[in-house]
């Protein structure tokens, strides 16, 4: 791989491209990279092409930029092809909060379970499917990485419709979790050793060491000094379940029935409800900075982001090995979760390939959270996978935060809602609504 082509599916995402190419750049080995862009936006793409120039000369990187509106083109020959597609943007994602919300759902992000989750994989599946079938013809040998949520579903639904195999879903929420538990207990991040597992965004630290020492005792000492760390939903599992859990509380506040469906709770731990909507606006308004900075030929901000997919694709091209958390099918890797389902463990990273690390077995009380995340998931991707539409609403049944708040008759009139207002993104076996027959 003398000079690695690496397609960017959902290159709109410009300012998240932006921060990859950052990380790619700055590695030596990777300057001179095809960057194949494609987005269906034409704008965007084009934005995005403007940054990647701009990025490659403030980086001094002889990298070959090429944007492309076809997506076959963008895939042809690729060596890696990185997927941060956002199906529907913002005006879906509006949908998957307002509807919900008139039923009395509440959702903070949205994005991996609950009714947001469901319908945001159920409308990415048929893209997925395409994109496999596209890899499958145009480059056989390449690494899909995904970074598109929800990240569970998709790498199942990936691996069982499109029958790829050279597939590992992206998150940081492993990372910036001991980065900041590092801060938190005034350890050098450097210095801590760690290890965690279990499923995206509901991962959990099984160790948490200092040259040999156990941290999690100074947590737990700064944790009874300060009520305002109690007032956090993350905390508050990790003081109940003994292990803390890798990803934000407004993230885990969704996958469990304790904490949304109580206004008690929801003032007690802070919780925002409807956040992503306003995520949504806030990313829409630094593209428009973005697009706007570089017409004006204004400088831009280059920072690097610490992602995993630049650092994925430099141990494959140089064989620097690197272990970094990948979310793949289980297959024996966590043996109390089940094997067909996702899961997030580490991985070791070298010109091999990525190869997971097995993790034996979770503590019992984290298995069964994570079993009943996974059971939702693949009902969703039963769905799509055998063509029945009542496993949508078996999903939203199974699902713990939207069973805590309404009757059985309730979620599947919220599922027709939901299916009309995402019929046209749905794939045509899914689009029937049920709950008057």
């Amino acid at each position: 791989m003398t000079q690695p082509k690496i397609a960017f599916i959902g290159a709109g995402s410009v300012v998240f491209t932006q921060g990859l190419l950052a990380d790619l750049f700055a590695f030596p080995e990777l300057k001179n990279a095809h960057i194949a862009l494609h987005d269906i936006d034409a704008e965007r793409l084009a934005t995005a092409e403007a940054a990647a120039r701009y990025i490659a000369r403030e980086l001094d990187a002889d990298a070959r930029v090429t944007a492309h509106a076809d997506r076959r083109e963008s895939l042809a020959g690729a060596d890696f092809v990185i997927n941060i597609v956002q199906i529907g943007m913002g005006e879906s994602t509006r949908t998957d909060f307002d509807i919900p919300a008139r039923y009395g759902v509440r959702q903070t992000i949205g994005d991996t379970l609950g009714v947001g989750g469901i319908f945001r994989a159920l409308r990415t599946f048929p893209f997925l499917k395409q994109l496999g079938e596209d890899i499958t013809e145009l480059c056989p040998d390449a690494w899909l990485l995904n970074y598109t949520n929800p990240m569970a579903m998709n790498i199942q639904y990936l691996t069982e419709a499109t029958g790829l195999t050279k597939v590992v879903g992206l998150c940081h929420s492993v990372y910036w979790t001991m980065h900041d538990l590092a801060k938190l207990v005034d350890v050098p991040f450097e210095e801590i050793t760690h290890r965690a597992a279990g499923v995206n965004h509901q991962a959990w630290v099984l160790r948490f060491e200092h040259q040999g020492k156990d941290l999690y005792p100074r947590l737990d000492e700064l944790i009874a000094k300060d009520e305002q760390l109690r007032r956090r939903v993350r905390v508050d599992m990790y003081r109940r379940l003994g292990y803390y859990p890798t990803e934000t509380s407004e993230h885990s506040s969704e996958y469990v029935p304790w904490y949304l469906h109580h206004d008690s709770e929801i003032d007690r731990l802070r919780l925002p409800i409807g956040a992503y909507v306003g995520i949504v606006d806030e990313n829409v308004a630094e593209y428009e900075h973005t697009r706007d900075a570089l017409a004006a030929g204004e400088a831009l901000t280059v920072e690097g982001t610490m992602e995993y997919a630049p650092q994925v694709i430099h141990s494959m091209v140089t064989g620097t090995p690197r272990t970094i958390y990948g979310n793949v099918p289980n297959r024996g890797l966590i043996d109390n979760l089940p094997a067909h389902g996702v899961v997030e463990v580490p991985c070791l990273v070298d010109a091999t390939g990525v190869q997971p690390t097995r993790a034996g077995s979770l503590p019992p009380q984290l298995a069964a959270l994570n079993r009943t995340y996974l059971s939702m998931n693949d009902l969703v991707v039963r769905a799509a996978v055998e063509n029945e539409p009542r496993h949508i609403r078996h999903a939203a049944m199974t699902d713990p935060a939207t069973a805590a708040t309404l009757t059985v008759d309730q979620i599947w009139r919220l599922c027709d809602d939901m299916v009309r207002a995402h019929a046209d993104r749905l794939q045509p076996s899914l689009r029937a609504t049920l709950a008057d027959g």
